[in-house]
């Protein structure tokens, strides 16, 4: 790799040792003030690094310089395998000098008796120097780099300062609980990225490449559109297709978070990420490997932690700030009593001084802020949620208002013909014909379900091949319906807007369905009735939208005003609007929005949409969903969250996560700011000592990360489940 080359692209690497939350921060901001680096994502939950820079050797050494034990290794698409420093070797490193710390407090009052405390100074120096070592060697190197306010410089201040004070026990305390506190964070963080780790798992390794008779196996990413892969029972399938032979069920809770098996056939669509079980599978691939289902999740999981919460980037810069600010009031108590209280020591208040410094790291923040956030992403993910960020999580916490697209969101979006009404003498037969001729190069819902009926009601020499017409002209009118020249002769279908603005006189016709009219040459042919059934999850959802505290949902729709109320009163949703253009949804939108802004903009305003019409108006929204499998290209692209099934009951599933996470970091930040300035004020006044100090500072840091691991944990306790 020519690491000098300039470069556009945005490279991923693994940071191998981060163990330090407050390292990852640092590397981020050293990074950011290159200018050779256009981007850059430090992610300390999963170790890893994106980048975009003209001099990746640059920025590798500064990453070196700031943090000489992290190995910068670079993504090649494969999985990468750490190693957990949670074996037995590791138990034994802490566990030897835990025993020996006992035995030493044991013994302290015989060691402290010998000749100038030797015998204390000899059994508790050597195990201070082992327990602390690598907090030791990374201040010295820190102080060297100019990096003065860190975790590791603390702790070698409080603790030296012990020793000279003749807190030898102390000293080796604070260093070995520190370690013992390291493991545990170790176990947790190894823990969430286990839970990360098997989401990323999905990824396809190989594909089974059919040539004539052979299987050859390939990397996914060397199969191309229209080549036939085999997929037997137990894999996972490495591309999206089509099924041309076999069926099977198949296991779709990686993607949907679904748990029930699905069954499969010859014609129907499969996704890549999906898992065969019972049947062989013959699919002929649809899309390359960077476009495909799989591929889409992992780069929305991956790049999520770019996008982050103001609580996160608050935390961040607090730890800034708040790190120099306790070691300034540290020197000041260590300096300013002693030479204005009249018989105050020194050693006393800088015990005091030293007791403040330990429990001044910010590590229960900087390392449970974050790692809440990514457990609700990851949480998320496993019911088929996919967030793209930890600020939508704040987001969607907040929503007060809920505006849904109808067509399949609300309802199936399959829609199919159920009434077909002739007018001024013309058949049946004629009416299902020129409309399915002037459809027939849609690829809208409404013109495959006329095309359908065609297919299936056309009999005999009567019968069109519609890829035989000649289109000379066809002209889709957003909003409105098709207008088409197709041999001769002019085809229009479409709502009732679209033969008003053709001046085609045609009856006013009410119905709660949806209508397409049609008219050959000018003269009125009749309608066409098509119907589209409300999904028997869309009411549940509104209801448990309701009762999560969302106060207005809107319906907004291009279908006609009777049918939209229809399907409104079915749902019970507040409000809607009926007859819209695309570009009628977003003002809706805007008008929405501005509505909330004026009653004090306290909660968001989220929409849910499936399809490319929507793009812009998920876009627009404080949050926008995207509905369905992977949804239009467009509306994934421009959503901020993507639901990986067409369930509304995911959308109320998404709010309860949000507020979860959300309550759990408010919890980790008042009760570590809390103990903290607690015991920062007992240190003070020389009510808290080492021991307490150890506990404001490991002991708060473990506690928030394993509240925040709870969001990991949670499989749908009752009391996260909306009622």
């Amino acid at each position: 790799m020519n690491t000098k080359t300039k470069t556009n692209e945005t490279k991923k690497f693994r940071l191998k040792n981060l163990d330090c939350a407050d390292c990852a921060v640092k590397i981020e901001d050293s990074l950011k003030k290159l200018d050779t680096v256009s981007f850059v994502s430090v992610n300390f939950a999963t170790e890893s690094l994106e980048i975009e820079s003209d001099n990746l050797e640059e920025a590798i050494e500064r990453i070196k310089k700031i943090e000489p034990e992290v190995e910068v290794i670079e993504m090649n698409g494969k999985n990468e395998e750490e190693e957990e420093r949670t074996g037995f070797a590791e138990i034994l490193k802490i566990g030897i000098p835990l025993i020996l710390f006992f035995v030493g407090i044991i013994l302290n009052r015989r060691l402290h008796e010998t000749p100038y405390s030797i015998g204390e100074y000899l059994f508790f120096i050597p195990l201070y120097l082992y327990t602390g070592r690598r907090v030791l060697i990374s201040a010295i190197r820190n102080i060297i780099r100019g990096n003065i306010f860190g975790e590791s410089f603390l702790m070698m201040i409080a603790t030296v300062g012990a020793i000279f004070i003749h807190a030898l026990p102390e000293a080796v305390g604070v260093m070995l609980f520190f370690t013992v506190g390291e493991f545990f964070e170790d176990l947790a963080l190894n823990r969430s990225r286990r839970s990360i780790k098997a989401l990323l798992a999905i990824k396809p390794s190989q594909a089974n490449l059919l040539e004539g008779n052979s299987l050859k196996t390939v990397p996914p990413e060397t199969v191309k559109p229209g080549q036939l892969i085999l997929v037997k029972p137990g894999e996972r399938v490495p591309l999206d297709g089509r099924i041309v032979k076999g069926s099977s069920l198949v296991d779709t809770s990686a993607l949907t978070g679904e748990s029930v098996p699905r069954s499969m056939r010859e014609g129907d669509t499969i996704l890549s990420g999906m898992i065969s079980q019972s049947g062989i599978l013959t699919i002929e691939v649809e899309k390359p490997f960077n476009e495909s289902s799989v591929y889409r999740i992992l780069e929305l999981v991956e790049n999520a932690v770019q996008k982050k919460a103001k609580t996160e980037k608050f935390i961040t810069n607090f730890s800034h700030y708040y790190t120099p600010a306790v070691v300034g009031l540290a020197l000041l108590i260590a300096v300013v009593p002693p030479l204005l209280i009249p018989g105050a020591l020194f050693s006393q208040w800088i015990y005091r001084a030293l007791v403040l410094l330990v429990i001044s790291c910010p590590c229960a923040l900087v390392i449970s802020i974050p790692l809440g956030y990514f457990g609700g992403i990851g949480a998320a993910s496993r019911r088929g949620i996919l967030i793209k960020g930890s600020n939508y999580l704040d987001t969607i916490a907040r929503v007060k208002t809920m505006v849904f697209d109808k067509t399949g969101t609300l309802t199936q979006g399959s829609f199919e013909v159920t009434e077909i009404v002739p007018r001024n003498h013309f058949s049946e037969e004629e009416l299902l014909k020129f409309a399915a001729m002037a459809e027939n190069l849609s690829d809208h819902p409404i013109a495959k379900a006329i095309i359908a009926e065609y297919e299936r009601k056309a009999q005999g020499a009567a019968k069109i091949n519609m890829d035989d017409i000649t289109v000379e002209k066809q002209e889709e009118i957003a909003g409105h319906g098709i207008k088409a020249s197709i041999e001769g002769r002019e085809i229009v279908a479409g709502n009732d807007k679209l033969l008003h603005r053709e001046k085609i006189a045609h009856e006013d016709c009410e119905l709660d369905k949806t209508v397409v009219y049609v008219a050959v040459d000018r003269e009125y042919y009749g309608y066409i009735v098509i119907s589209d059934r409300v999904k028997p999850e869309s009411a549940k959802a509104i209801s448990m939208l309701k009762s999560l505290g969302v106060t207005e949902t809107v319906m907004l729709t291009g279908d006609n005003e009777r049918s939209a109320r229809v399907v409104a009163e079915e749902l019970g949703v507040d409000r809607y609007y009926s007859g819209l253009l695309p570009e009628d949804k977003i003002n809706i939108l805007e008008r929405i929005i501005s509505e909330n802004s004026k009653k004090g903009g306290q909660g968001s305003v989220a929409f849910v949409g499936d399809g490319i019409n929507d793009a812009p108006v998920l876009a627009r929204a404080d949050v926008g969903i995207a509905m369905g499998e992977l949804g239009s290209d467009a509306a994934v692209e421009s959503a901020d969250i993507v639901l990986m099934t067409d369930n509304p009951v995911k959308i109320p599933e998404v709010i309860v996560t949000g507020r979860r996470t959300k309550r759990i970091v408010w919890q980790n930040i008042v009760f570590a700011l809390g103990v903290k300035f607690t015991f920062i004020a007992f240190g003070a006044f020389g009510l808290a000592g080492m021991w307490e100090a150890v506990f404001a500072d490991v002991g708060v840091a473990l506690l928030a990360i394993f509240n925040a691991l709870r969001i990991l944990g949670n499989r749908g306790k009752r009391e996260n489940r909306p009622r």
